[in-house]
């Protein structure tokens, strides 16, 4: 599995309660491109509408040697996943105020694959004790060496 972008600040920014795989639907090139690692997932978010999950702004680059077409970069794509568990995400998020954020996307075999995440907000005291207890790792670290 090699991952080709990753959400780092998404571990940082909210509480992971449960994670999906789902599958992209791209063209061609966006292929391409992706094997090219030309993606990110930097402000990308997942909507669910009319019970079908898309994600929304997703970076994926143009491909140089591609003439034919001419994408735009940031499209909304949908994304692959069964009914259950876009009910799931969709119940969750209207009910319990959470959201469906990217974490990494990944070629799986010759399939290329979204990991998304059901996530809740942190507070703003919840990332200071999360920056806390990263630097008491650090210095415990340090002292170990």
């Amino acid at each position: 599995m090699k991952v080709l972008a990753e959400n780092r600040k998404a571990y940082f920014e909210y509480f992971i309660e449960s994670k999906f795989e789902a599958g992209l639907a791209l063209i061609g090139s966006e292929v391409k491109s992706l094997r090219n690692e030309s993606v990110s997932l930097v402000d990308t978010y997942v909507q669910i509408k009319n019970g079908e999950a898309f994600a929304v702004n997703m970076f994926i680059g143009r491909y140089d040697k591609n003439n034919l077409e001419k994408t735009d970069e940031r499209r909304t794509r949908k994304l692959l996943l069964h009914k259950t568990e876009i009910f799931k995400l969709e119940r969750a998020v209207k009910e319990k105020g959470y959201s469906i954020i990217p974490l990494k996307i990944y070629f799986s075999g010759k399939h290329a694959k979204l990991e998304i995440a059901l996530a809740k907000g942190k507070k703003l005291y919840d990332k200071k004790r999360t920056i806390q207890e990263r630097d008491l790792k650090r210095e415990a670290l340090r002292e170990a060496k």
